[in-house]
């Protein structure tokens, strides 16, 4: 067996004497114990939870709308992000998604996971309360550090169906309702990730079964525009009014200046048509906006290609050079400029 030349064994029995000797000298150190040295490389994130942001009255009752937000710590002018979830429009369980949210929180976003009402109440209500939550954070701006000139919206499924109408109805004054109406709810970027854009033709391209389904009037699309049947109405399928239909969906006010636009479908999506991406892709493309499109190979509606790490990144990095990067800035400043909103 080699030896280590005396020079070297010496040096390293230094080294090691070296190092008991500064952990000896730690307070709460025994023997036996171990020592870790670690490099401080992430930030800390705080999280707010069920934070309500509106007050849905009706002659009934009052509906507390919520959203939790997460925060990284630090003194920064941050962008914000509200991710609306999917749920077929009948649910919206803003809890989910937490890796994505977590890598956009780490990235330095503020990312408010927002709840928002779903069928049987009908469109416009989802779309008033995601204008809501947007003029809520600008108006809570200074308490989380937000910077109020970049705020993004994400959403997947029926929540990518809402991201698309916050970001193509900027300015779009009908759809405010509500509180903090001096804020304004327009958003600097959109994700929407396997998103409907067209109520009239989710199921695109899918076999004839499916396209009975979505011919039905109690399937979900019809619901959210036409409610449900009652007493001597059989309610009416969603294409029974195609005004009605177009004018609830994104692909209706996709004309004129729009926001940066990230477009994700999977081509094996069985539930909502890849159609629904394309058109939308191409609808803002020929208006002049700027969109990427990413075809996401093999992925179904939701499954489990949604959650890896080259999707989230993809994301992460698009808001990143879409919104910047959090900036230096005082207390002060961060009040000044939200009051401005």
């Amino acid at each position: 067996m080699n030896k280590l030349p005396a020079c070297l064994t010496g040096g390293l029995m230094l080294v090691l004497a070296s190092s008991t000797a500064f952990a000896a000298a730690l307070p709460g150190y025994t023997e036996g114990a171990e020592t870790l040295r670690v490099e401080n490389t992430r930030g800390q994130i705080d999280a707010f939870n069920d934070l309500v942001y509106s007050q849905v009255k009706t002659a009934t009752n009052v509906r507390q709308m919520r959203m939790t937000l997460l925060v990284p710590r630090s003194n920064d002018l941050k962008p914000a992000i509200v991710y609306f979830p999917g749920g077929g429009f009948t649910s919206a369980a803003w809890t989910k998604y937490i890796q994505m949210r977590m890598a956009l929180a780490e990235a330095g976003f503020v990312v408010a996971a927002t709840e928002y009402r779903t069928v049987p109440d009908k469109f416009p209500a989802l779309v008033n309360d995601g204008k809501s939550a947007v003029r809520y954070l600008r108006e809570h701006a200074g308490e989380y550090g937000i910077d109020p000139d970049r705020i993004g919206v994400l959403g997947d499924s029926a929540g990518g169906y809402l991201a698309q109408m916050m970001g193509l109805t900027n300015g779009d004054k009908s759809f405010d309702r509500g509180d903090f109406l001096a804020r304004s709810s327009d958003v600097q970027a959109a994700a929407t990730l396997y998103g409907i854009s067209d109520l009239r033709n989710i199921g695109a391209g899918f076999p004839e079964n499916i396209q009975k389904v979505h011919a039905s009037p109690a399937v979900t699309e019809a619901l959210l525009v036409h409610g449900s049947a009652f007493r001597d109405w059989p309610g009416a399928s969603i294409a029974s009014d195609n005004d009605k239909a177009l004018a609830a969906s994104p692909m209706g006010h996709v004309k004129g200046k729009k926001p940066p636009f990230l477009i994700m479908h999977g081509s094996a999506d069985t539930l909502v048509s890849p159609v629904q991406s394309e058109q939308l892709y191409k609808a803002l493309k020929s208006e002049g906006n700027k969109a990427d499109y990413i075809l996401l190979e093999g992925a179904e509606h939701g499954d489990i290609h949604w959650y890896q790490k080259p999707v989230i990144d993809r994301v992460v990095n698009w808001f990143k050079a879409t919104l910047g990067a959090p900036v230096k800035a005082d207390t002060h400043a961060v009040k000044d400029k939200n009051a401005n909103l």
